[in-house]
């Protein structure tokens, strides 16, 4: 399999390197040719399936969560209250779409650097939360809390911004409104192209040789 120059993703899947990729282990097996669906709905149950560098078309539920979003859920975790969406299960696409054009659910939808989320995440992953979409590598603590809970960190491609818009089938604002396009968003994903980056075995497409 050949790397791509630009480090994007090809149409076959023969490699794929998402935005801020740098530290990607070189592997023979980068990622397979062969694209596995999955429905957000059984990413929990089909966790032990999925391996670092599988190619995966995502559908279903998606929720936009970005570092104010999370900042406000976890606050609420401090103070008793209950989550405005269930975090059990759920799937978390770090992102702040743009205004949406006319006649579209939405605009660009490219991911954010994940780390950004890396403080927060532990919490939400022993809550329940089964997946999550961004961009680079994740903390120590991260790596180590999917595979306690058997969750995944899946990365979007290259210049996924506009890809992303194209699979995103409705948007709609769920909680923190104030917060504009960092609010928390419910998307109906179809056919998503994404990379398994951290699978619950512990693999991680950025462990460095």
């Amino acid at each position: 399999m050949g790397r791509k120059a630009d480090g994007r993703l090809g149409r076959d899947f023969e490699f794929a390197a998402p935005d801020g990729a740098d530290g990607f282990q070189e592997h023979k097996e980068v990622v397979s040719t062969q694209r596995v669906t999955v429905h957000t709905n059984e990413l929990a149950q089909r966790a032990d399936e999925l391996f670092a560098g599988q190619g995966i078309l995502l559908s279903g539920t998606v929720y936009t969560a970005r570092d104010a979003a999370h900042k406000r859920m976890i606050a609420m975790l401090d103070a008793g209250e209950e989550l405005p969406i269930c975090i059990k299960g759920a799937v978390l696409y770090y992102a702040g779409p743009t205004p949406a054009p006319a006649g579209l659910p939405i605009g660009s939808c490219g991911p954010t650097t994940s780390g950004r989320m890396d403080v927060h995440t532990p919490r939400l992953l022993s809550l329940g939360l089964k997946g999550m979409i961004g961009k680079g590598q994740r903390a120590r603590e991260v790596v180590e809390a999917i595979g306690q809970y058997k969750a995944t960190y899946l990365c979007a491609i290259g210049g996924a911004g506009a890809l992303a818009a194209k699979c995103i089938k409705s948007c709609e604002v769920v909680a923190f409104e104030d917060l504009g396009c960092e609010s928390i968003k419910r998307l109906t994903v179809e056919k998503f192209p994404l990379v398994v980056a951290v699978d619950c075995h512990g693999g991680n497409l950025f462990d460095r040789e």
